[in-house]
């Protein structure tokens, strides 16, 4: 290829193939290379070429190498200096805590502000007493162990680093965010603005460092496997109960007729089934908070309005309710079936009635709370 072949480029004349090679008729200068350097002068005709086109490619050459070309590598220079200074201190921060905590000003030069090469994992949350935030504190615990398990694994590197914005610390950033509810968790990507799902949904999901570090494997495609420090309180209470029901044996070693208790059972049988359908297991692999205050006027709600979810308390309520309503078929079978005192029996009757009727109702009444629609109630709505 000579270098006629580069005319096209720079002068922007080409026909059907045919190249037309033209210059200006003075000097070589910029407006022959780049015409649109030119302004509104740009919109001049150029003049037929009566010189060496090649002379006037060879300029252009050598003008944009000694010119442009400069340029753009200083930008680039500054760039990849600034961005390098920015990862630098990310993990300076990183080797001392597994989560650092910013202000406005952090926030926008280590989160908002280009250059970035690295996700940002952050928690907007308000941890002062003074907030009196539960949910906060816990999602905290839940977000430090997530944090220690990316900063202590052999995959840990400068490409995800985890922050905290705390609302006395960071009102601007709450502001800026149009941010009215705490805690929160936000994945803020190297490219781009965060879209929907950047947004953790903690009210469905719950904030148990599990599903927190699958929310991130789906959008940053980086895998953390959580490890919680040892709990011993599991095994203690173990201890202690095969050490109660070991010593109840042996100081009864002698009469041993209560294993065969049917009332015994029953009970023991009826605590797992009441703990098992009020919804334990699933707070126990979710992770939901105990209960949800209003930022706004300071309401404490205990029962979550989607059926997607719940809270801690709502499980505990809805424990004690299927209880009562138990208590009560117990009682209205023990009415019928018993042969006493007729009006001991119909007093029994009543109560056991009572009961199924309340708690019943009261039952349905929250199921219509969760389920939005549903059409039926009894007593209570």
């Amino acid at each position: 290829m000579v270098a006629q072949d580069y005319i096209p480029k720079y002068l922007g004349v080409e026909d059907g193939g045919q190249h037309e090679y033209k210059s200006s008729e003075d000097s070589i200068s910029t407006n022959d290379c780049y015409p649109e350097l030119q302004g509104n002068q740009a919109e001049a005709p150029i003049q037929p070429a009566s010189g060496n086109e090649t002379t006037v490619v060879l300029w252009c050459l050598v003008e944009e190498q000694l010119f442009y070309q400069p340029a753009l590598f200083v930008v680039s220079w500054v760039e990849t200096n600034l961005l390098a200074e920015k990862v630098e201190q990310l993990m300076e921060w990183s080797s001392r805590r597994s989560i650092f905590r910013m202000n406005g000003d952090k926030f926008r030069k280590f989160v908002k502000a280009p250059p970035r090469n690295y996700s940002m994992i952050v928690m907007f949350t308000a941890l002062q007493p003074q907030r009196q935030c539960s949910v906060c504190r816990q999602a905290n615990e839940e977000y430090q162990i997530l944090a220690n398990s990316w900063r202590y694994s052999s995959a840990f590197c400068n490409k995800l680093f985890f922050g905290m914005v705390d609302y006395d610390e960071g009102t601007d950033v709450f502001q800026q965010l149009n941010m009215n509810s705490a805690p929160t968790f936000m994945h803020f990507p190297s490219k781009g603005r965060p879209k929907r799902a950047d947004t953790f949904d903690l009210q469905r999901i719950g904030f148990a460092a599990e599903q927190l570090a699958k929310w991130i494997a789906d959008r940053t495609d980086v895998h953390i496997r959580v490890f919680r420090p040892p709990n011993y309180s599991g095994t203690i209470a173990l201890a202690l109960l095969v050490s109660l029901v070991g010593g109840l044996l042996y100081l009864r070693r002698n009469n041993l007729e209560f294993i065969y208790n049917k009332t015994g059972w029953a009970m023991v049988s009826l605590c797992i089934v009441f703990a098992m359908t009020s919804g334990q297991m699933w707070n126990h692999i979710r992770g939901p908070p105990y209960a949800h205050k209003n930022p706004h006027n300071g309401q404490v709600s205990y029962i979550h309005g989607s059926s997607q979810a719940q809270f801690v308390a709502e499980s505990h309520i809805i424990l004690v309710l299927n209880a009562a309503i138990t208590m009560g078929m117990v009682l209205l079978n023990e009415a019928a079936t018993s042969k006493g005192d007729v009006g001991k029996r119909r007093i029994i009757c009543l109560v056991g009635l009572g009961l199924v009727v309340f708690f019943f109702s009261f039952l349905l009444s929250i199921f219509r709370s969760k389920y939005h629609g549903y059409p039926y109630s009894f007593l209570i709505k």
